[in-house]
């Protein structure tokens, strides 16, 4: 297709220069939006061609090239109103923080990796690209970056909130409406570059997936560049869309394992009780030597080499068995106090906070969102669960515990749990995930419990005088 440029600049060399005999324009009246120097269109801003009558062109206006800088301007400022960007126009490559504010390198690979395919993206958009991971990570950031540098190069695009989208659908049918729901709803099928930003964030009604279903399948059997950005599992989408999303000969998908760029404290989080835990440390910690009988010894000693290597370099699970007041909430609050020092991220919760915190969401004074809290949770770059209990766990609590437990699982996210039940009180999904030997490492702790000080005090010998 020829640009803008090429085609005013060779509608102007076929034009008359103006002069009287050759027919062409010349000024007459008030000056026009053209450039009053120009030699062609003498400031009207508009030009004929010397064609013959009957010519298709024969008494038409083109505008002249003089005009070209303004109209190139006026196009970019069209597409960026249709593009639906706003305040996001500051989004760019060049403002993104490749390395974000992660402290783990592999959150950093992440990131630069997301940045990357984000890039080459924009410069020949291909296919879909789908960018996941939790709230503040950055793909907003991107996907409005891609939509940026495609405008700054002329070309249109849409980018659109997903929930907002169906607002905009809904108010066509409004009375007031200027535009009809044909025209917008084709409009962002045939868009050669649509973004949807937070899919998945929108009201899960029959007509919002419908509507989102007929959007994305026209737009995936045309193979029409699509850009998608959601924190939701895939396979809490409706089965027809998440079969367009997953499939690898289209859709490009990357994982973004990043803390929240907009906290300032972004490697912790508020679900953390960790500062309750701050004295825990391995230098404090008691092996109880000489205390306790020498089986219990070795095992909490095991126990407590095995979280310091843990602390050291954490993957895969660590799971620390043992009754009440045997030391295993101590080596994990151990374990999360040396990472946060190492400034890394640490999330230390117990069981029972957990849940208080997701049923709070609930509430209409809630300032946080399920789905957030969660997504926190699942996440984290490094997971302390402490004290899992299920004896009076209801289906509800037992449901999140095993989605908690499987996205961690399947993802080989760190993850340390302390519990005091027994191996049969877990069900056998549970089992298959938390005692997999392939990922954890189960340390059981049969020490008594520890009630401070020493349970038997060496007498001093006295000086001699």
């Amino acid at each position: 297709m020829e640009s803008l440029k090429a085609t005013l600049k060779r509608t102007a060399e076929n034009i008359s220069t103006g002069s009287n005999s050759g027919g062409g324009v010349t000024p007459r009246g008030p000056a026009g939006p053209g450039d009053p120097n120009c030699p062609h269109c003498h400031g009207i801003g508009y030009i004929r061609e010397e064609v013959e009558v009957g010519h298709p062109n024969f008494g038409r206006l083109f505008p002249c090239a003089c005009r070209l800088s303004e109209i190139e301007a006026a196009q970019k400022q069209r597409q960026r109103e249709v593009s639906s960007l706003g305040p996001l126009t500051s989004k760019t490559f060049e403002a993104f923080e490749p390395e974000g504010h992660a402290a783990n390198p592999s959150q950093r690979a992440s990131l630069r990796l997301a940045f990357e395919s984000a890039r080459k993206f924009a410069d020949a958009p291909r296919g879909w690209l789908l960018l996941h991971g939790g709230y503040g990570c950055g793909k907003t950031h991107l996907a409005a970056a891609i939509a940026n540098a495609r405008l700054a190069a002329g070309q249109p695009v849409m980018f659109v909130n997903a929930p907002d989208l169906l607002d905009h659908l809904r108010a066509t049918f409004g009375p007031g409406s200027e535009v009809s729901y044909d025209d917008l709803f084709e409009r962002v099928r045939n868009v050669p570059l649509l973004i949807v930003d937070d899919l998945g964030a929108e009201s899960p009604t029959q007509w919002a997936t419908e509507k989102l279903y007929q959007i994305f399948n026209h737009r995936y059997n045309a193979s029409l560049p699509t850009v998608v950005t959601s924190n939701v599992e895939l396979d809490r989408f409706d089965p027809r869309l998440r079969s367009r999303l997953v499939d690898m000969d289209l859709v490009r998908k990357v994982v973004i394992d990043s803390p929240d760029f907009r906290r300032a404290d972004s490697d912790q989080t508020d679900l953390s009780s960790l500062e309750q835990h701050r004295h825990q440390s391995f230098e404090s910690f008691d092996l109880r030597k000489g205390d306790i009988a020498p089986e219990h010894f070795r095992l909490l000693n095991e126990a407590f080499e095995e979280a310091q290597h843990f602390a050291a370099d954490p993957r895969g699970w660590l799971i620390l068995t043992g009754g009440h007041g045997c030391g295993k909430t101590h080596l994990a609050a151990a374990i999360a106090n040396r990472r946060v020092r190492s400034g890394q991220p640490a999330l230390f919760i117990t069981f029972a906070d957990l849940l208080d915190h997701l049923r709070a969401t609930f509430s209409p004074d809630s300032t946080v969102r399920y789905d957030k809290r969660f997504a926190e949770l699942k996440t984290a770059p490094l997971l302390v669960l402490d004290d899992l209990a299920l004896e009076s766990a209801t289906p509800w609590a037992r449901e999140k515990l095993i989605q908690l437990i499987d996205y961690r699982y399947v993802s080989a996210l760190p993850t340390v749990i302390t519990t005091s039940i027994d191996r049969s009180e877990l069900d056998d999904r549970l089992q298959s995930r938390m005692l997999d030997p392939r990922l954890s490492t189960v340390c059981p702790i049969t020490a008594p419990m520890y009630k401070g000080g020493k349970t038997t005090q060496k007498k001093r010998k006295p000086h001699a005088r």
